[in-house]
């Protein structure tokens, strides 16, 4: 007992099932049953409900039940490490969700257009799972500060991740995605950007309406070419290019004052801009792979 309030702390117990004890304290309002041996899920664990925190993270557990929904008290919510292949719609019922909601580390190919009823909710992670694609209702839930959707399948982002206005980071990293909807440059509040290891082929210029923007991770993709809209972002501070077929670079991204890193190895450029000697002598580090062989070049 916390302040008033019955808090049952049952993690690492190596524990095969709930006990019963527990669904019997109809008041508890924090259960933890982090990283036992559970499977199977009781359905008297749904008449629960005044949980506020339920954690289920590291099991074995494969199903969830619809009664989930019963549980409309919840702010915090972690599935994580778990075998769940799908979600039932009525993870929608749990409006009250706004701390956090863990879906990460199982074998989830979907996400229930249902999510987008949880429009209080701060932060999502999908991460490390089989989604091909996010729910277009994903631009309902209006609240989110943080989204990871990193280590997935994901093909492309749906256009209505735009009304995320409130969105801060973006983890998106170690997808499939050849393309960006040109509703990215929405995101007023973004500072971070993660888009590491996929297969984009170029960035729409929206990009640079992200006027908070401090991190953008463009290594290992397929860009050749890079929009001067680049230029316009005015609190950008790190930049990582690496390992992009790019030949040249827009003249613009030497007018981004607060740029710190700019990171251009595994490049396939021509020869380095003349404003990178600029940069430096403002105080931005840049990591060039070839640059001896250049300076060789220019001096004969």
């Amino acid at each position: 007992m916390e302040n008033g309030t019955l808090n049952v702390k049952l993690d690492k117990s190596k524990l095969a099932a709930i006990p019963a004890e527990v669904m019997r304290h109809t008041e508890i309002e924090s259960l933890s049953l982090f990283q036992n041996k559970l499977n199977e899920l009781p359905d008297a664990l749904w008449q629960l409900t005044a949980l506020t925190s339920l954690n289920l993270g590291d099991n074995q557990i494969a199903e969830l039940g619809s009664g989930i929904g019963n549980l409309t008290r919840l702010r915090m919510l972690d599935l994580g490490h778990n075998s769940f292949t799908a979600l039932p719609d009525a993870l929608g019922k749990l409006i009250a969700l706004s701390d956090y909601l863990y879906l990460s580390n199982n074998r989830l190919a979907a996400l229930p257009e249902a999510l987008g009823a949880l429009v209080r909710l701060k932060y999502l992670n999908v991460s490390d799972n089989r989604l091909t694609a996010l729910p277009n209702s994903i631009g309902c839930m209006e609240a989110l500060v943080e989204l990871r959707v990193y280590n997935n399948c994901l093909l492309s982002l749906p256009d209505s991740i735009g009304s995320l206005l409130h969105l801060k980071e973006l983890q998106a990293q170690r997808n499939r995605l050849s393309f960006l909807p040109e509703e990215i440059g929405n995101l007023a509040n973004l500072r971070e950007l993660d888009l590491a290891d996929n297969e984009l082929i170029a960035l729409p210029a929206s990009i640079g309406n992200l006027a908070q923007l401090r991190r953008l991770n463009l290594r290992n993709n397929v860009i050749t070419m890079l929009p001067s809209s680049l230029g316009c972002l005015p609190n950008l501070t790190h930049l990582d290019l690496r390992a992009n077929p790019l030949r040249s670079l827009p003249d613009a991204i030497s007018e981004i004052s607060t740029l710190e890193k700019l990171d251009l190895r595994w490049c396939q450029l021509d020869a380095p801009p003349e404003w990178i000697d600029r940069l430096r002598a403002r105080g931005t580090v840049v990591y060039l792979c070839d640059e001896v062989q250049w300076r060789r070049g220019f001096q004969a």
